[in-house]
């Protein structure tokens, strides 16, 4: 007997769900858990017969880093994920006929001038993106920004409008990271990821102080995704809520791997790597590491695109 749409749905989202394994009872993709946390929004839509629309804040804008990327436009690495996520609801398709609609919700201007990034490249990464969905043919993806909130808004003014209309206490989201659990997690993974971006080639401060100013501005960072997520869910109610960041089982938000296969690295993600093959297949790696790995840099009409790493066959030794 065929499984109801819905639960078929649920076994196409968990086959790629992104958790924290953090001893928390989860029991992988037949989680009771992780299912019912998902399986109201999924089913109203279902029983009404529509295309289930799934938000995704994602796809922000290249890091500012050049040892983690290969520039500031995307390049394979967005369109292998973008290949993956239209596959994937072209998937739920076939199990739900009006499928799935994904919103990808770029919070690239959201936050970009805390992580160090100008509002120019923010402009052209999204420019670039609209072109790769265009050039992939999807059919099931659509792109949304800050700036279709606020047309013709200055970007600073957008950030200022959605901070007083939007965002949380910035003391309540100390309280929550001093309490440890998922929060604190999100806060380390997001700390680390400012301390990085900004350790550029230029950076001529200490560590410890460039530690502390990234633990600083995570909280800017989580503040502002916060008053994104919580605009989004004004715009988007009835939506399903997925997230790059591994969520803890049971979570009202569906932490979701962006490729086929899950990189070593959880947090990897394509603004923050490139794309690489080897032997045929593609992941995530940071430049630097691709690069140190005797990886070969592949132009595209001109355009880094992705790196190919040498194949190393070692020969079977036989004992005697």
């Amino acid at each position: 007997m065929s499984a109801h749409p819905t639960d078929a749905v649920l076994d196409l989202l968990m086959g790629h769900q992104r958790l924290l394994h953090d001893g928390d009872g989860t029991h992988g993709r037949r989680c009771a858990r992780c299912r019912d946390a998902q399986r109201g929004r999924i089913d109203v839509h279902v029983r009404a017969g529509r295309a289930i629309p799934m938000l995704l804040p994602a796809f922000p804008a290249k890091s500012p880093n050049p040892d983690k990327v290969l520039g500031h436009l995307p390049d394979l690495a967005e369109e292998l994920s973008i290949a993956f996520l239209e596959e994937l609801c072209a998937r739920v398709a076939e199990v739900h006929p009006p499928g799935a609609h994904l919103i990808i919700c770029s919070d690239g201007r959201v936050f970009n001038d805390v992580v160090g990034i100008p509002d120019a490249h923010v402009s052209a990464y999204q420019r670039e993106m609209a072109d790769v969905l265009r050039r992939l043919g999807t059919a099931h993806i659509s792109l949304y920004s800050l700036d279709d909130v606020y047309p013709g808004t200055d970007p600073a003014a957008m950030r200022r409008k959605l901070w007083a209309d939007h965002a949380p206490e910035l003391e309540a989201l100390r309280d929550e990271v001093r309490g440890g659990g998922p929060m604190l997690g999100l806060y380390r993974g997001i700390t680390r990821f400012l301390y990085e971006d900004a350790r550029t080639p230029a950076f001529q401060g200490s560590n410890a102080t460039l530690q502390r100013e990234s633990r600083k501005r995570a909280y800017e960072v989580i503040g502002r995704s916060q008053a994104w997520g919580n605009l989004l869910s004004v715009l988007h109610p009835d939506a399903v809520r997925l997230s790059i960041h591994p969520q803890p089982c049971g979570h009202e938000k569906f932490g979701i791997f962006l490729q086929h296969t899950g990189d070593e690295d959880r947090w990897l993600t394509p603004w923050h790597a490139v794309a690489v093959e080897e032997r045929g297949r593609f992941r995530l790696m940071k430049h630097r590491a691709a690069k140190d790995a005797g990886g070969r840099l592949v132009l595209r009409d001109g355009r880094p695109s992705h790196y190919v790493l040498p194949t190393t066959d070692h020969p079977t030794s036989s004992k005697g």
